[in-house]
């Protein structure tokens, strides 16, 4: 199983839509992929109109928190291959080792999104900005999917999930 986590500074918002979007485009695709999000300074609760447009989409929110990045490291933590920070602040923090006991570190790649709970506007100009980064991530997660993953090399992997970005 390839197992990603994706970061965020509060693990509320971008963190969530992408680990419920990649859980559920692999499950519908039949790829083994897990992923997981955290944050840094986790805000303790998902942001409503992210849950809302994941509903929207027909994704099943039951069971996803905010959490620290703390919990994916130590001896019972899941052995990462990838890691993919979403908001800036997450992408120049100093992270917390998520090697596995042998050492070996997985993959850091960055894809920036600005923070759509910032959108300005009504409700509907705040959610159509949450869907838009919903969608915006599904585009880019769909291209992770469809690499190799198990086959790539470490830095075959960091190429490809960064020129995924570039796109």
């Amino acid at each position: 199983m390839f197992k990603v986590l994706i970061l965020c500074t509060h693990n509320s918002a971008r963190s969530v839509l992408a680990e419920a979007m990649l859980n559920t485009l692999a499950a519908r695709l039949g790829c083994a992929v897990q992923a997981y999000s955290a944050g840094s300074a986790p805000s303790g609760r998902i942001n409503p109109l992210a849950l809302r447009v994941l509903a929207e989409a027909g994704i099943d929110t039951s069971g996803y928190h905010s959490k620290s990045w703390d919990a994916f490291c130590g001896p019972d933590a899941p052995r990462l291959n990838l890691i993919i920070t979403v908001c800036d602040n997450a992408a120049g923090e100093v992270c917390p080792v998520f090697a596995d006991p042998n050492g070996a570190a997985p993959v850091k790649v960055h894809w920036g999104y600005p923070d759509p709970s910032l959108a300005d506007g009504d409700d509907d100009a705040r959610r159509r900005a949450f869907e838009l980064t919903r969608q915006a991530l599904g585009y880019r997660l769909l291209q992770l999917l469809a690499l190799p993953l198990e086959r790539l090399s470490p830095a075959a992997l960091q190429a490809a999930a960064t020129a995924i970005y570039h796109r």
